[in-house]
Parts: structure tokens; sequence; C-alpha cells
């Protein structure tokens, strides 16, 4: 089907906007019709017609996040292209959750529109590669990445705050994109046009850290001054001496002496703190101030670990590999194989060593597509990077460490059949082992510690061979 035989229907209460549209595909051959209401677009879809939808989302008489479901159940395969003035998170993020083929935020830029439009007309014999690709540029404008239930409520949570100036506590293990949420508040928020300005609290030394934060007089300012007007981003917050706290205390309560010199005033400043730790159990050491837990504490947010969202892990790779490929290094495409080896992977440095392994695959391999096998080597082979030297090791991540030997051992990166009893006898070999070594081998006992009936536990003692006596095979 030539450009000349696809039809695009236009739908913006914008009438300059529809214009500009029409003209321009037009120009490139498609059949066109326009209108400037959401019930003239719904008649056309309803009686067949158009390739494609491009419709702004806020129009006169309804919102049209309230009627693609029914587009998209009408007209499944119909692409619809959202586009918006109102360019943040959350509206990308509501387009693609009700099935958009992609977002496109205003002012656009012609040629991308006209691309974005060849693409959803091309309806290529992959359609699910092609609205990956999509996403995965369209996640380069976006400061947070996935679609997944966790990062749905994380978006929420943002939403709420964004129109607010309450301080936020942001909770989340190392990698997992603290700065990028506080960025996120920062960027979409009322104090958009001052400064983000960050201390990461755990790479100054302590003894400094007083003097950072609020400088040394006679020109030396300090972080907090620097960002009067704007955000002051503490990280690892759970690191700040104690002094320090006092000092930050009296900021938010207002009662802190410290002066902007060009303003005279005190700096109005918004803070958002952030922490991989566990501040509550730091205050029943004596080393974090429970009321100013409390002050940072007046709205939490909870980043959750990759290993909470792996379906948002293909988007990320994705963009990770667009990224990569703008800096400077080779492209590479991963595979469905590669893929789902990542979304198997306990990821303790979470998205950050994500985005480490995508740099290192595109910069050692040669193979423009990257398979399971590649990936299970890199996993295999390297430590796990990013996630602080702090984070212990995992039962999950030691296990699963092992566990990848099975896959990078093989020629074709498969095991044989059978490998889900395999690795059950050689977990319950030694589980069952050292039970029966602590309870001197009273089965009885072991039994209860296992939860096993103690029928089923002789048995298990008997099919893997496990000595009785002194709890050894």
């Amino acid at each position: 089907m030539n450009a000349a035989s696809k039809k695009i229907l236009i739908a913006d209460d914008d009438s300059s906007i529809r214009l500009v549209l029409s003209q321009a595909f037009t120009r490139l051959g498609y059949q066109v019709r326009a209108t400037g209401n959401v019930t003239t677009l719904m008649k056309w879809v309803s009686d067949g017609e158009g390739d494609l939808v491009v419709t702004d989302v806020v129009m006169p008489d309804e919102n049209v996040f309230n009627v693609l479901p029914r587009i998209k159940k009408e007209r499944p395969k119909l692409p619809v292209i959202v586009m918006s003035a109102q360019n943040n998170l959350i509206t990308a993020v509501n387009a693609a959750e009700i099935g958009a083929f992609d977002y496109v935020p205003k002012p656009f830029d012609l040629d991308d529109m006209t691309a974005t439009a060849r693409r959803a007309l091309s309806r290529p014999a992959d359609a699910e590669a092609t609205r990956a690709q999509a996403r995965a540029a369209r996640d380069e404008r976006l400061p947070l990445i996935g679609r997944s239930q966790p990062m749905q409520e994380v978006y929420r949570t943002i939403a709420r705050l964004v129109g607010a100036d309450l301080t936020v506590l942001i909770l989340g293990e190392s990698g997992s994109g603290k700065e990028l949420v506080a960025r996120a508040l920062h960027d979409m928020g009322r104090r958009r046009d001052g400064r983000f300005v960050v201390i990461n609290l755990a790479a100054v030394p302590r003894e400094r850290v007083e003097t950072e934060l609020f400088g040394r007089g006679e020109g030396d300012v300090g972080k907090l001054i620097e960002a009067d007007g704007g955000t002051l981003f503490l990280d690892e917050i759970g690191d700040m001496p104690l002094d320090a706290q006092t000092r930050l205390l009296r900021v938010i309560d207002g009662t802190e002496p410290a002066l902007n010199p060009k303003t005279g005033r005190r700096p109005n400043v918004r803070i958002l703190a952030a922490t991989n730790r566990d501040l509550r159990s730091l205050i029943q050491q004596g080393l974090f101030r429970e009321d100013l837990y409390f002050r940072l504490n007046v709205a939490p947010i909870r980043l959750p670990p990759l290993r909470e969202r792996s379906e948002d892990i293909p988007d990320l790779a994705r963009s990770f590999l667009l990224r990569a490929h703008r800096e400077g290094l080779p492209a590479k495409t991963l595979d469905q194989g590669a893929l789902d080896r990542l979304k198997l992977h306990a990821w303790p440095g979470n998205v950050r060593e994500l985005e480490n392994l995508i740099r290192r695959v595109c910069a050692l391999y040669a193979e423009e597509l990257i398979t399971a096998r590649i990936v299970e080597r890199e996993l295999h082979e390297q430590p796990s990077p990013a996630a602080g030297d702090d984070q212990p090791a995992t039962l999950a991540g030691l296990v699963e460490r092992h566990l990848g030997g099975y896959f990078a051992d093989q020629p074709d990166g498969v095991p044989p059949a059978g490998l889900y009893d395999r690795v059950l006898e050689e977990v319950e070999r030694p589980l069952i082992r050292l039970t029966l070594a602590a309870t001197r081998g009273n089965q009885v006992r072991a039994a209860e510690i296992l939860g096993l009936n103690r029928n089923t536990l002789r048995k298990k003692i008997q099919d893997l061979g496990v000595d009785l006596v002194r709890g050894r095979r």
C-alpha cells in the first residue's frame, strides 16, 4: 500500500496545528482528514476510516485518554499517536499505558512527527519491535523509564508532589535512580526555573559536610545558598554527621541564621533527600536525629529495586543502547534471548548495573546482535558493579551466579533437559545434610525445622543418599 492510499486522521482543537500537519502529510502523499473535536474523530474511526490517528490529548469535548481504550477495542490495529503540550513524565506514561503507538510532546519537530507517522504506517512484520524502538526513543526524553506497576506507583506519587513544595524523602537501593526522581520533582515543579543543587553526603569527608552545605563565609556561600530559589538534593542523607543534622533541622524550621549575601534574606529552598539506609535503625543507634527524620519524611517515595520490576528491563536496555550509540559506541541490538536472560538476573546494582553491562557489551563485543550467551558470559564473569560496597551479598545473587554456569558452559547457551530437578537436588542435599548435622541426626526435629512431613524427609534422605549418622553423604 503506497502513501496515496493511506489516510491520516488528525484531531486537534488548534486550527494552526491542524493546518500544519495536514499540509505536511499531504505533501508526503497521504490523504488527510482533520477535525477539532473527539466526536467527529470517533465517528470516522467507527466508520472504518483512517490508517493512523494523530490526536491531541486535551480536546474541547473529551480527553483523548478516555476514548483511546474504545479506539483500541474497536480498531485494535489502528495506531494512535498522542501529542500534548503537557509534555511531562506523567502524560508520556499515560499514553504508553493505554496503548498509544507513541507520544510526541508539543511543540514538536515536524520532521520527528512525520518520521513517527511513517513508522506507525509501515506496519512491519515485527510490529512490536518497532513499537519497542519508538518507546526507547521516547524514553530518552524522559527522566524515568518503566511501565511496570511499581513504577506506575512512583509516577502517581510524583504527579501528586510536583505541584507542592513539600520536603520529600526518597528511599531506595543504590543504583535504583533516586537522583532521577529528585530531578523529575524539580524539573516538573514550581522551582524548575531555579537551580537544582546536589550534594552526595557519602562522598564528602565528614569534617567538611557543614562547610560544603553552609559555606565558610567571605564569598564561600555553600550549597544551601547556591540552591536559593531552587532545590537542594541531599543524597545519602543517612551519612550526614549529627552536627550538620542539627543545622539542617534549623534550615527546615526556618531558624537557621545563614543569609544569602545577594538578597540579605534566609535562603528559600526546597529540600529533597535520599538514602539507601534504614534511618529508623540509625535513630535507634543514636546516629540520626528522630526530629529531623520526621521533618524529612513529610512525603516519602519508595523507589523499587530493579528485581521488583523486571518487566521494565527491555525498555531500559534499549534506551541504554541508544544512549551508548549516541555517545560513540557501536550500535547494537539485543535479541529476545538476551532480554529474557537480563530479566532473570537479580540486579543487586539495580538500573546502574544494567546500564554498565549494556555499555560493556557495546564496547567489548564485535557482534551487532547481542545474544543470551554474551549476556550470560558478562553476568557470570563480571562482579556485580554499582550496588555500593555496603550492600551484602544475597542468597539469590550467589545462587544465580552459580547457576549461570549451567548456561555459560553450553555451546549454544542452553543446558540439557532436566535442569530443574538437577538444581533442586543440588540445593536439597546440602540443606538436609546441614539440618541433620545441626540436630545430630534427629529426623523429627530436622523435619520440623525444614517444614517437611517426617515421611517426606525420610524419602528425600533415601533418594539423595544422605548419611543418617553424621548428616553427610
